[in-house]
Parts: C-alpha cells; sequence; structure tokens
C-alpha cells in the first residue's frame, strides 16, 4: 500500500490518487487597535479615549466604541456631535431630532440625516461588520414618540372629573 503524501497545489491538497480536498483558511479575528487602524484607514478621524475606548468620527457625526474581549462595541447609536456631546437621533412623529444627554434638542436637517446614514454604512464598512436591509435602507433612530400627549407613559393619567 502507498504511502499518503498530499501535495499543497494553490491551497488545495492533492492526494497520489488525483482526489483533491480544499483547506479551509482559519478565520483571523483583529485586535482592537488593528480596527482602529482599519476605521483610519477608511478615512475616519479616530481619537483615544480613557479605559480602552475610542471616538470614531467624520465631519459632525461620531460613536464612542470600546473594547470588549478583544473585539469592538458600540456604546451606543451613532450620532450627530453638538457641543462634544453625541446627540442621538429621537422620531417624533412628526420629526426627527437630534438629542443630548443633558436635554438639548435640535432639529434634524436632510443633509445630517444623509450625512449620519453615509457614516454609519462607512463605519460598519471599515469594521468588517454585517449590514442588514432594514438598516440600510436609512437612519434608524435611537427612540420614537409618535404622540404629543404629556405624562402618557407615566403609570394612571389623571382625569378630568377627579
Amino acid at each position: 500500500m502507498a504511502a499518503w503524501l498530499p501535495m499543497i497545489v494553490g491551497g488545495c491538497f492533492i492526494c497520489e490518487n488525483g482526489y483533491m480536498f480544499f483547506r479551509r483558511k482559519r478565520p483571523v479575528k483583529p485586535t482592537f487597535d488593528e480596527r482602529l487602524e482599519s476605521l483610519r484607514k477608511a478615512g475616519l478621524t479616530v481619537a483615544s479615549l480613557a479605559g480602552a475606548r475610542a471616538r470614531v468620527s467624520r465631519d459632525n457625526c461620531a460613536v464612542d466604541l470600546r473594547e470588549v474581549d478583544g473585539a469592538v462595541r458600540l456604546s451606543g447609536r451613532a450620532g450627530l456631535l453638538l457641543g462634544g456631546e453625541i446627540a442621538a437621533l429621537v422620531d417624533g412623529g412628526y420629526q426627527k431630532f437630534f438629542c443630548t444627554p443633558d436635554g438639548r434638542r435640535q432639529p434634524a436637517t436632510a443633509g445630517e440625516l444623509q450625512a449620519l446614514h453615509e457614516f454609519e454604512e462607512d463605519l460598519k464598512e471599515a469594521l468588517g461588520e454585517e449590514s442588514y436591509y432594514n438598516d440600510s435602507l436609512g437612519t434608524v433612530s435611537s427612540y420614537y414618540q409618535y404622540d404629543r400627549v404629556e405624562d402618557r407613559d407615566r403609570g394612571v393619567p389623571k382625569r378630568a372629573w377627579e
């Protein structure tokens, strides 16, 4: 019986009887710093923050990233930079707004929404993440509030006859 001596040709193993089988390449898991470097190469600005975090920005759009077990995680949704804070997109039903954590609120313009959408798509592509169909259609809000009824979600409302 002949010894089995495989040959490697173009990433395939070929046995002496002519049968081929393919060798799978091991998946490469980039480090946090390598992913940040790929963001820089994609034309995004990366600034280091305290505690294994980084702020990625372009124009007026930004998002904070953090390192968890060598992987990149978003600290929140991407938003507009207003006074050094990242303002989240809020859908008021009749209009979209950008709201900062300290309570400032600014109406969103079509140009800002388009820039935010392009920023999120470029961020996902540079990080090697999947881009889902519903996210690719347009901007996704962090919070939805379709009616203007005050205290709607705060327990039993005060009735007019009370």
